[in-house]
């Protein structure tokens, strides 16, 4: 299967810069995944494709304020670092730029020495493992000194932090957000569990490799970037509980789709568990435990966009994207949704 496959054009004036003002007035386009049917809808009309019983799976995880900005103790070289991967207390693997400037045994200072950094060692892939010296703690020091990490394709600044935020996100340790969440809004979340449907929680912090690109020509040779998960006993049993009733469970987000993939048995049961995963969704690949899936535009060629034609079908897929370029919808991040209904 080759990656090329995957792409289509994308006018720049489609990705979108900023959220808008209501987070649930997004466009939603719903796609029947066995027929290719497609309609067009406002986020809140989410309401009328759910029904009692269904369990939504959402992703509580929170993004870091993970860009920081120094300088090199002994040369006054600026440097940015960018929280990877938390490997203990003090201790995270970072992108650094320029990276010249980060060898082991370097030394960094930030906010005039509010926060001192040493780089102990050079990863294969380039990253810097990097160790953190402060007094205090550690995420409250980030939050004064560190900056939201938006992605590359977004040039404006955001105004309001808490919009690259779901509003349920608590787990700290994401360098970005599960964006297929920042559309529902407390009220909308309250009418959702007043239709009958349960919400269960799960965390998997998003890294960077969620913007790298497949530099592969085949889609089978790509390797794969591993994000942390974690899913409680608590959790685990919403969610079997809708599968042993035959009713439908609903991912919010590649992000809690690669999750509950993973963890899932042959029968789509999941349990209490958490590590790294590097689960890799593309056509060919039988889905265990999700039905459903509430998901954003993707980037051309990405991972992304070959999870969600699995689940649909490329061809469903490729002509629902070309449908929503055709009708202006908004890319990326900050963009308009998708339904992928059964």
């Amino acid at each position: 299967m080759r990656v090329e496959d995957f792409n289509f054009e994308l006018p720049l004036e489609l990705i979108a810069q900023h959220p808008l003002e209501e987070r649930d007035q997004s466009r939603l386009l719903v796609v029947d995944k066995n027929t290719g049917d497609l309609e067009h809808r406002k986020f809140h009309n989410i309401l009328d494709y759910l029904k009692k019983g269904d369990v939504m799976v959402l992703n509580d995880t929170r993004v870091i304020p993970a860009r920081l900005l120094g300088m090199k103790e002994e040369t006054e070289g600026k440097i940015e670092f960018l929280l990877l991967n938390r490997k203990n207390l003090d201790t995270y693997e970072c992108l650094a730029k320029p990276g010249k400037r980060a060898r082991v045994g370097a030394k960094f200072t930030f906010g005039e020495g509010l926060l001192k950094a040493e780089v102990i060692e050079v990863l294969d892939n380039g990253n810097r493992i990097v160790q953190f010296h402060y007094d205090g703690v550690f995420e409250e020091i980030l939050d004064r000194l560190g900056e939201m990490p938006l992605p590359p394709y977004i040039k404006e600044k955001l105004e309001d932090k808490e919009r690259y935020q779901t509003v349920y996100s608590k787990s700290e340790g994401s360098a970005a957000a599960p964006t297929a969440g920042l559309h529902f809004t407390e009220k909308l979340l309250m009418e959702i569990r007043e239709l009958g449907v349960e919400i269960a929680f799960l965390t998997l912090h998003v890294g960077l490799g969620t913007f790298r690109p497949v530099k592969v020509e085949s889609v089978e040779n790509h390797d794969m970037h591993s994000e942390f998960y974690s899913l409680d006993a608590h959790n685990a049993e919403i969610i079997n509980n809708a599968k042993r009733k035959g009713n439908r469970v609903i991912s919010v987000g590649t992000t809690s789709t690669r999750t509950l993939e993973t963890i899932a048995d042959e029968d789509g049961f999941v349990k209490e568990d958490s590590g790294y995963t590097k689960i890799f969704i593309y056509p060919g690949y039988q889905f265990k435990c999700i039905d459903c899936l509430i998901t954003n535009f993707h980037l051309p060629e990405s991972t992304l966009i070959m999870l969600v034609s699995a689940l649909a079908g490329k061809e469903n897929i490729m002509n629902a994207y070309e449908t929503a370029v055709k009708e202006k919808y908004r890319f990326f991040s900050f963009g308009d949704s998708m339904f992928i209904k059964e």
